[in-house]
């Protein structure tokens, strides 16, 4: 039995007390884990992007493992507090779980998501933004740091938004004044973008709901 720490991506009922948790970890990439839920491991644990430790236990019979003893491992107030936050984090875990491969993660990909969920949970003004920054920074993770030329084909006519957002740091990128249809079509092309690296295809139904809370 192995105490880890791991990350939400999604979850589906499997029964009336139990889930099967897709998540995020270190030790084994994207993987589902089969979790009981009640009155000592709520259902409220399993948002999108909480960070969560537990007990892997291995099942020899089947692929499908449990986790036991179940904790927050931050408690995200600054993001569970917020419908902003919980919309941009349920974008995240949503791009995470349909462009990370099961049983695969880039090296240091799950420390990233730690240090970008903590830093979206600390900021208390200005994080619109956020999604736009999360894509260009999720490309660096996955070892592609898109080059202005490399991501040009990608960004129709934001072109120069999307260069002025790809030259300023977090703080300077959370203030540029965008809309939120520039900021949905630049997500979307980004996401192009993701999907021609990846080969893989990336629909990402929550950034309509992004769409509409920041119009």
């Amino acid at each position: 039995m192995d105490n880890i720490e791991l990350i939400v991506l999604s979850s589906t009922k499997a029964r009336d007390n139990s889930l099967v948790v897709h998540t995020l970890s270190r030790e084994y990439g994207r993987r589902g884990f089969l979790v009981h839920v009640g009155k000592k491991v709520p259902m409220a644990l399993f948002l999108p992007m909480n960070i969560l430790e537990a007990d892997v236990v291995e099942n020899p019979k089947s692929q499908l493992w449990t986790l036991r003893g179940v904790s927050a491992r931050y408690p995200l107030n600054g993001i569970r507090g917020n419908l902003f936050k919980n919309s941009i984090t349920q974008f995240i875990s949503e791009v995470l779980y349909r462009s990370v491969r099961e049983g695969m993660a880039e090296e240091g990909l799950y420390e990233w998501c730690v240090r970008s969920v903590l830093t979206l949970d600390a900021v208390e003004a200005d994080f619109a933004n956020f999604s736009v920054w999360f894509l260009l920074e999720y490309a660096a993770a996955l070892g592609f740091r898109p080059s202005f030329d490399d991501i040009a084909p990608f960004a129709g006519e934001n072109l120069a938004v999307l260069k002025s957002f790809m030259a300023s740091d977090f703080s300077t990128a959370m203030l540029l004044p965008l809309s939120g249809s520039v900021r949905s079509d630049l997500c979307s092309s980004l996401l192009r973008y993701l999907e021609f690296h990846t080969e893989s295809s990336i629909p990402v139904r929550s950034l309509a709901v992004l769409h509409e809370l920041y119009r």
